[in-house]
């Protein structure tokens, strides 16, 4: 378990710091970088939000919150607290297209800087856990790596990136264009920002 944290924490650390990122979009608040490799395509979505970085974390480390801002979120509830820093989620996801709604167990990590100009950091990746096998009624997904960096920018705002790394298999709910996905991405953004204000 200390091993598949550390690794968490280390695979976010790791895309964010990839070089290459294109910008796509750029609104008010809301910056939209995508990233590809092979196969993998990430997008990271920069918000600036005017709270304090700890109250962003704190609203954004607790994934139960999670549905009142993102519409991809149907359910949400903790299976395993392994520690005060880690958690792993059963979450699910509504139907897309005409495919099933899928789910997701997922492994939580939170980290607050250990120096004072390192970001908070909130890492997610799926976890496969025996008391919580697939079930016929959903697709389980996979989520490679994604997760939450919070960066001060002075006592009461903070920039919240958001990183998400999409293999093909997870393609199809994308929307098949990337304008149509990256609108969702936006809207979800502004819900976000509305959230933790």
């Amino acid at each position: 378990q200390a091993y598949l944290s550390y690794s968490n924490i280390a695979a976010l650390t790791d895309l964010a710091t990839k070089p290459g990122w294109d910008i796509t979009r750029t609104l008010d608040n809301v910056k939209i970088w995508t990233h590809e490799e092979g196969a993998v395509l990430s997008f990271k979505v920069e918000m600036q939000v005017k709270v304090p970085s700890c109250v962003a974390f704190s609203l954004l480390s607790d994934f139960r919150l999670r549905q009142r801002w993102d519409r991809h979120f149907l359910t949400c509830k903790v299976l395993q607290a392994v520690s005060e820093e880690e958690k792993i989620y059963h979450v699910t996801s509504p139907a897309v297209m005409g495919h099933k709604p899928r789910d997701f167990v997922i492994l939580v990590s939170q980290r607050q800087p250990s120096r004072p100009q390192e970001p908070y950091t909130v890492a997610v990746r799926s976890v496969t856990l025996r008391g919580m096998p697939p079930s016929p009624s959903f697709c389980r997904s996979e989520i490679p790596c994604a997760g939450f960096q919070i960066h001060s920018n002075s006592s009461s705002s903070c920039a919240v990136c958001y990183f998400n790394q999409v293999t093909s298999g997870v393609m199809p709910y994308l929307a098949t264009n990337l304008t149509g996905s990256s609108k969702s991405i936006e809207d979800t953004a502004v819900e976000c920002i509305k959230f933790l204000e």
